[in-house]
């Protein structure tokens, strides 16, 4: 993509009501812009990162087992009366009256619709395991959404929930989901603590909130140093073989948000190995047993002709939420440092002198190779004055730079910048290109 053909509504200075680093750098690159408190509209920039981590969840679940597919954001009252939730839900939950004076809802979460699905059609426990998932868009009323898209009201969601016929079954789907989220994190260029979270009365061990490490999160955490070096598995994983090992050895080290903290157990780790931090809660599984299928009638017949019904789980990552934890863990004061699999463009070319013949065919034979290699390059084709061009380029932090000038011309080379480490080096047009496109 050219520059003076995108759309990106770059800011000098972030508007007052940003609070938090993610909030400020996001309006300042012309990613997002606020309707309504805590509703936003993504623009072109910030879309990019949005689909791109959209796909990276969409893959690491279909790898998992999970199939896709894609529920209402509009929720019949009826639905959430036979779980029981439609009152107790609280005014977090947008109530809407239709034209025919039905009660309708504005989804915060989806286990009634797809409970309702699986009853609809599944009838046999020859037909489970099973784990559905949508990423879809969900609403809740927060009395004070702020920090962007840390908290807001609407925001895009994957929800999978997996259904099986008996608690073994049920840990099983649990494990497979905490291994894909495991490597949907590390993919994102994040650390991922798992730390176990509250069941509530369903009581048992199988709930578990992700939590990255930030220093503007909202919960105090506390955890055994080494989990943050613990080996995610790769994307041979077999998750139909036996994940125990997997799952134990991240459960077996401390690891509590403040709500869970046991000081006598965390204090019992040796001193270097203590980390007291703050975190930002990037996901959350969770196994609920028969808390909706028993209300809500979704069984299926067992061998022996019995009707018994479903053991389900829930599995959330806040895919929006995710552009500003990303965010939160790796900028600086220029600006953004996107991690490779999710930047919006792959590499910048800044064009320094727009018009001048031999920088002109410079730059359109690095952006044609650029975007032959599928590295979907963003050329600086403005007539801004350099030191904007530059400031603009690590504003939204894409991995890569490539300057062109007519003094590095007549040397033969041009400048390489790498964002995350600052690192420039000068090359010959070839070589930069190399660099670039040479498989990680």
């Amino acid at each position: 993509m050219r520059l003076s053909r995108y759309f990106l509504p770059i800011l000098k200075e972030a508007p007052k009501e940003a609070e938090i680093v993610s909030h400020r750098l996001m309006l300042r690159a012309g990613m997002i812009r606020q309707q309504n408190a805590g509703i936003y509209t993504f623009l072109p920039l910030g879309l990019k990162v949005l689909k791109k981590i959209e796909e990276i969840v969409r893959e690491e679940q279909n790898r998992s087992g999970a199939v896709e597919l894609l529920m209402p954001t509009m929720q019949s009252a009826d639905l959430w009366r036979e779980s029981g939730r439609y009152d107790a839900y609280g005014k977090e939950m947008l109530r809407i009256v239709d034209r025919h004076e039905r009660d309708m809802l504005f989804g915060p979460t989806a286990e009634e619709v797809v409970t309702d699905v699986f009853r609809t059609y599944v009838r046999s426990y020859r037909d489970l395991p099973l784990n559905l998932y949508n990423i879809q868009w969900k609403f809740r009323d927060e009395v004070r959404p702020r920090f962007g898209l840390m908290r807001g009201r609407e925001f895009l969601m994957k929800d999978a929930y997996s259904f099986d016929v008996d608690q073994e079954g049920a840990i099983r789907a649990y494990y497979k989901m905490f291994v894909a989220y495991l490597r949907t994190y590390k993919r994102l260029g994040l650390t991922a603590i798992p730390m176990r979270a509250d069941t509530g009365p369903i009581g048992g061990k199988l709930s578990h909130e992700f939590i990255i490490l930030a220093s503007t999160g909202e919960s105090a955490v506390f955890c055994d140093k080494e989990l943050l070096d613990l080996p995610v598995p790769g994307a041979d994983v077999d998750f139909d073989g036996d994940l125990s090992p997997v799952v134990d050895s991240f459960t077996s080290r401390y690891a509590a948000t403040d709500e869970m903290h046991d000081e006598a157990a965390f204090n019992a780790l040796p001193a270097e190995r203590r980390v007291a931090a703050r975190g930002i809660e990037v996901g959350h599984i969770f196994s609920f047993g028969t808390k909706y299928s028993e209300p809500m009638g979704a069984k299926v017949a067992m061998a022996d002709g019995v009707e018994k019904p479903v053991i389900m789980g829930s599995y959330g990552i806040g895919v929006s939420r995710l552009i500003g934890a990303i965010i939160e863990a790796s900028h600086d004061d220029a600006g953004i440092i996107w991690p490779d699999s999710v930047a919006p463009f792959g590499v910048g070319i800044i064009n320094l002198r727009p018009g001048e013949p031999a920088v002109e065919a410079a730059c359109d034979t690095l952006y044609g190779a650029l975007v032959a290699a599928g590295k979907d390059p963003l050329l600086d084709d403005t007539d801004a004055r350099p030191g904007a061009k530059f400031a603009s380029m690590d504003l939204i932090g894409l991995p890569w730079q490539i300057i062109v000038g007519p003094k590095g011309l007549a040397d033969g080379v041009v400048e390489l910048k790498r964002r995350a480490t600052g690192e420039k080096q000068l090359l010959s047009l070839e070589a930069a290109l190399a660099r670039v496109t040479e498989k990680a």
